[in-house]
């Protein structure tokens, strides 16, 4: 073997991601493309702890460094920028393709304004990670309610604000961690609005096959109550004390719903249940000192 081929083969195995073989085409402006997929396998991959916003954190290996599945979910068009999930991507409503055409110029500066010098021609960073997101979190604007699209775009705000806090890490003079609080404001106002909408059947949420939040593992319909009052807790009304307290009282009876679900499962493993008693016990020791004043 030559020196030049193996040098080849090396950098082949240190690869992270690759383009699909498969033929992606918008549905808004017609231009074909071939998606940035990650590569399996290989000890790419090594799991971390999962956080109480059941974010999987991973650790970076001695031969491929850093890792961020999330950066590659989204699928973003690489001329009109036009994204979103890749199980909605080819089913986009073609009654509202004239509204999202008219929106690319304004879509791509707003997004260089947050995520300057970005291509989506090019393998992805984080910065094209978290700018998809953001992107997808603008495009369901686009669909119909058929495809579910106030969660998704919660589930979108809430992993856009994932891959800001690494930006942060990165940046930290960037101000990207007030963003990435901001984004999670948004998720906390879209994810409970979604619940809205679905208990008054403003909204299905039917079309969200897999609710995440994370790549790792589908946490289902009680994942998303989870999020809901955590991100209640966490982000919602702060500076009225009976608005906050009214608030605190709806995630617990979002949380509550959980306990009546059943025992520890594929869908809810022990790590999972064990977030969720932790929350309900600090939301009811928040009610309870309110109640006291």
């Amino acid at each position: 073997m030559t020196r030049k081929k193996q040098q080849q083969d090396e950098e082949k195995e240190i690869k992270i991601t690759f383009q699909s073989k498969k033929e992606v085409k918008c549905p808004v402006c017609d231009t074909v493309f071939r998606k940035e997929e990650l590569h399996s396998g290989g000890g790419r991959l090594i799991a971390g702890k999962l956080t109480d916003e059941l974010h999987r954190l991973y650790e970076p290996s001695a031969r491929y460094g850093e890792v961020f599945p999330l950066v590659y979910q989204a699928i973003v068009c690489p001329e009109c920028w036009f994204s979103s999930m890749e199980s909605d991507f080819t089913v986009f409503p073609s009654e509202n393709k004239e509204k999202a055409r008219s929106d690319v110029d304004k879509r791509i500066k707003e997004t260089n304004l947050i995520f300057p010098n970005i291509d989506f021609h090019e393998n992805r960073t984080i910065m094209e990670g978290a700018a998809s997101q953001y992107l997808t979190l603008r495009c369901y604007d686009f669909f119909t309610k058929q495809n579910s699209p106030t969660i998704k775009q919660g589930l979108a705000s809430l992993r856009c604000a994932w891959l800001l806090d690494e930006l942060h890490k990165k940046f930290p003079q960037q101000n990207y961690d007030w963003l990435a609080t901001l984004f999670r404001k948004k998720a906390q106002y879209l994810y409970n609005e979604a619940l809205s909408r679905e208990q008054n059947g403003k909204e299905t949420l039917s079309g969200m096959k897999a609710f995440g939040p994370d790549t790792d593992k589908n946490y289902s319909y009680e994942g998303m109550l989870y999020i809901c009052g955590l991100l209640r807790y966490k982000y919602g009304p702060a500076d009225n004390a009976e608005q906050r307290k009214t608030s605190l009282e709806d995630a617990r009876r979002t949380i509550a719903k959980l306990f009546g679900m059943g025992k520890s499962s594929k869908d809810k493993p022990g790590a999972f249940l064990e977030h969720a008693r932790a929350l309900y016990d600090t939301l009811n020791k928040e009610i309870s000192e309110q109640t006291a004043m």
